[in-house]
């Protein structure tokens, strides 16, 4: 996007400004935002404040510094965290950031973005994926289609709309075709950068083929997987627990068909009719600290859970955070065949 196209001078008339506004495309709201002879930004004007500029005055050559709304939303520019949840609740539909001298540096959509995590991310996409052959016999697992797109599109799709702008991808089988349709990543407004494996390096080893990292946690995930996983709540749980690293988690229910017995030796001192127990499990998607991948071998193959297993005997501080909505592991035909079931049904 051409940021410069979203400002106009006070001093323009209102003429001006809808030839400009007629003009926009990157974003869907017609906005501008007013700058004085500084390049400070000190309104915001909309369609809607030209039509009822117009209604009152009828007047085409006022300039738009006069009808502009100055008392704007904006937030500063910032590396950390940005919740947008108390913005979305003011209607607010289009957030200006803007420098510390109040020129704009970008705008954020958000009918697109639900917060702004400050992570880059590396999505797993070098398997083979043999379970889902012959599908996989010409095609990588995370290019499968799900509704017209790939499975990785998806994903990064939904890390996009968490400000997630990096994004490293590791690939190994068939990843010419993930490098081919998704380029440098520009076309979507983010950076992807490749690792290539030469060999598996397992569900983490990739991590440490990454020379530096830019922000202090990194998101890893699989890239093969159907969800609505919330990456701030994992994000903001992490930070307000004080915690090393934290775990998506799925709630996996075991229904017993059977009375159970509460015991003490050979001793039935009650029992339990059919009960369900509900357990979580893994779900394949984690937010760590930078300084952790220090702890994975560079070039051998190392599992995420030999880092979780190692944080813990060390007596580091591993969280788990359950995903309330959706979670399919693409892992064999019938997985495949139940995402697309749910992807037709909730579109």
């Amino acid at each position: 996007m051409d940021i410069k196209s979203l400002i106009i001078f006070e001093d323009k008339t209102i003429n001006e400004a809808l030839v400009k506004l007629n003009l926009i495309r990157d974003i869907n709201r017609l906005i501008l935002f007013v700058s004085n002879a500084k390049g400070e930004i000190v309104g915001s004007l909309t369609d809607g404040d030209i039509r009822r500029s117009l209604a009152k005055d009828k007047n085409l050559d006022l300039q738009v510094g006069e009808i502009c709304f100055r008392g704007f939303v904006y937030i500063e520019q910032t590396d950390g965290f940005i919740e947008l949840e108390s913005i979305l609740k003011q209607n607010i539909k289009i957030l200006p950031i803007l420098n510390k001298d109040k020129t704009l540096l970008k705008v954020i959509d958000l009918d697109k973005t639900k917060s702004i995590i400050p992570v880059e991310c590396m999505l797993m996409a070098g398997g083979r994926g043999k379970r889902l052959s012959p599908l996989t016999d010409t095609v990588p697992k995370p290019m499968l289609l799900l509704g017209g797109k790939p499975i990785i599109e998806h994903n990064i799709d939904r890390l996009i709309s968490f400000g997630i702008k990096k994004i490293y991808i590791s690939v190994k089988y068939l990843g010419e075709q993930i490098e081919e349709y998704f380029g440098d990543g520009s076309s979507k407004g983010i950076e992807i950068e490749y690792i290539w494996e030469d060999k598996a390096l397992g569900t983490a080893g990739a991590l440490a083929l990454v020379e530096n990292y830019h922000t202090e946690h990194i998101l890893l995930m699989n890239s093969d997987l159907f969800t609505n996983a919330n990456f701030e709540k994992m994000y903001t749980n992490l930070i307000s627990k004080k915690g090393d690293l934290v775990i998506a988690s799925s709630e996996y229910k075991v229904d017993i068909p059977y009375a159970v017995f509460e015991c003490d030796d050979e001793v039935i001192s009650g029992f339990k009719e059919k009960p369900s127990y509900i357990y979580h499990s893994n779900a394949g998607i984690y937010i760590l600290k930078k300084e952790l991948v220090k702890k994975i071998p560079k070039g051998v193959f190392f599992n995420i859970t030999d880092l979780i297993d190692q944080l813990i005997d060390e007596g580091g501080k591993v969280l788990h955070d359950p995903i309330r909505g959706y979670w399919i592991d693409i892992g064999q035909p019938v997985d495949y065949k139940n995402a697309q079931d749910y992807f037709e049904h909730t579109k």
